[in-house]
Parts: structure tokens; sequence; C-alpha cells
């Protein structure tokens, strides 16, 4: 997988792309991880990439030259597979995604998407908008983080590569891990435990110190639905539910209601 990021900050992603799971991912191979400074594309001999709104009003809005060129350069510029040819289905179509306020909100089901494809582009923008050319013209997708605005699309845009990553294939030391997060199931994840089995009072639930496997897949199920049911019960009403889930919500449910 290709992905690059098109920012006037290089630097906040190159911090990221080179530690933890990000960082290992790329020693691998398993990703290529770039950062492009759209500002090298300005085409100007003031490097600006930013002007005043047509009509008038507050802010500054980004330009469409600097960030269609560098789009263009990136498309342009082989990765690593494609200088050695060792790859024919390289060279596709990739999704181009805007980061701004106004897009689809990010979800676990389009970060599991977007994990299939094999190149990305990521649009970080700064102050007041975008040309509205760039949305129309060059990009795919638009992705929210929530409903809240921050300086920049670099942060939201390095959480979306984050949760991208970490689903491919050999980028996690457990491959399983990524298949019992929070959100993969539907559901939120069961609680966790480790050593000692006892810490100032508190105990291990027994379950899980029993080594009957069957029996602790029960109670992580059920403990799953418990904790989503207390915690995000609209996640319930997408979820994939077994006939077995539903009654176990159900008496779950019957649990505090008086008799």
């Amino acid at each position: 997988m290709r992905i690059d990021v098109l920012t006037l900050f290089p630097e906040m992603c190159e911090g990221v792309f080179s530690t933890s799971i990000l960082g290992k991912a790329r020693e691998k191979g398993i990703v290529s991880l770039n950062a492009v400074n759209f500002r090298d594309f300005s085409g100007n001999k003031h490097n600006s990439v930013d002007d005043t709104p047509y009509g008038g009003g507050g802010g500054m809005v980004l330009k469409p030259d600097p960030i269609f060129n560098a789009v263009e350069h990136v498309l342009g510029t082989p990765n690593e597979e494609e200088r050695n040819g060792t790859d024919e289905e390289v060279s596709v179509k990739p999704r181009i995604i805007l980061m701004c306020p106004q897009g689809k909100t990010y979800n676990q089901k389009i970060a599991e998407e977007l994990a299939q494809e094999q190149h990305l582009i990521f649009i970080c923008g700064h102050y007041e908008g975008y040309d509205e050319r760039i949305r129309e013209h060059l990009v795919t997708d638009e992705l929210s983080m929530g409903d809240y605005v921050l300086t920049g699309g670099e942060l939201p845009a390095l959480t979306v590569i984050d949760s991208i990553v970490r689903l491919q294939p050999g980028a996690l030391g457990n491959e399983t891990s990524a298949i019992s997060d929070s959100f993969s199931t539907g559901l939120l994840e069961y609680p966790h435990y480790t050593r000692p089995a006892e810490f100032r009072g508190w105990k291990v639930p027994d379950i899980l110190l029993s080594g009957h496997h069957a029996n602790i897949d029960i109670w992580r199920r059920e403990q799953a639905l418990l904790r989503t049911l207390g915690r995000r019960p609209d996640l319930l009403e997408t979820a994939e539910l077994t006939l077995k889930d539903k009654k176990t919500l159900e008496r779950l449910r019957n649990v505090d209601k008086p008799e």
C-alpha cells in the first residue's frame, strides 16, 4: 500500500510515520508513507498557496493550482515497486481524500474499506477552506473526524492513516488484535486483564483464570454486549447480532428492571 499526504507541515507527518506501528510497517515494506509539501508546487515566486475569497469575507482560501500540481506530481512519481517493475497492478487510480469538517464522519467501516486500496492520497488544508474546484474536480472522498474544527487536516489524516495501516496484513504482532478491536465487530471491545491476578484487592474475574476457552469466549461476548449496551447503545442498531446475542441483550436489559 502507498499513502501520500499533501501538507504544509510535512514534519508533523514524518514524526508519526517513523514511530510505533506505522514505523514498523514502513520498515517492513508493508506500506509506503510519504509527506509532500504542496507549497513546493505553488508556481509563484512568493510560494503562496492561499488567497482572499472572491465575493469578500474573512479568512484565506487554499488555491487550486498548488493542490492540483502536487497531486499530479505524486501520480507521476513511481513508488519503489513501480521503479523495480515488480507489480503491474500498482498503478491504479488512487482515492484522493480531503480532510474537512463537511465530509462524511469517519468510522471503522470506512477504515476497513480504505484498507483494501493500493494507493491513497490525503489532502490536509489550513486557513478558511478550499477552493471549491478542488472538491468538484479532484477529490474522490471527503472525511471528517467529527463535529468540531481543528487548525489543519494533518491530525485527522494521521488518525485515519493509523487506523488503516494497522489493518494491513503483518502490521500488528498479533493478527487477531484488529479483528477483536472495538467497532470491528460492531460492538465495543470486552474488558482486558493481565498479571497480577489480584491488585490492591481488585481481582481478575475467575472465568479468565479457568483455562476453559469456550466459556471465556462466551463471557467476552457477553461483556462486549454489556459494555456496548451501557456506553454506545446506538451501535446495537447496526451490529450483526446472533439470536443468542439478542437473547443475552434481552436478559441484560431486564437485570435492572424492578420486579
